[in-house]
């Protein structure tokens, strides 16, 4: 799937349409210490009542994260998640 480096799209702080750069974020890591995190740890010892997670393998196709940063005010935001995609590429 191709895209454009910058579209041009609403900004909620300026008030008006410009340009907005496209970039793609970094994948966050789980936070350990949360409660959820810790009352599913606490589920999986013991005998095995609760379920197996799911394998650590990837998917064959991933999400993109993507941000848009407002090129006046220099703020990003997040548009409704993307579809999955094998291939993903910013073009000019």
């Amino acid at each position: 799937m191709n895209i454009p480096k910058t579209v041009n799209m609403y900004c909620a702080w300026c008030k008006k349409h410009n340009a907005h750069g496209i970039f793609v974020s970094k994948k966050r890591q789980k936070r350990t210490l949360s409660k959820g995190q810790r009352r599913f740890k606490r589920k999986m010892e013991g005998y095995g009542s609760f379920p197996k997670p799911m394998p650590t393998g990837k998917k064959p196709t991933q999400r993109q994260d993507l941000r848009f940063k407002c090129e006046e005010c220099k703020k990003s935001n997040t548009r409704s998640k993307m579809p999955r995609v094998k291939k993903f590429e910013l073009t000019e």
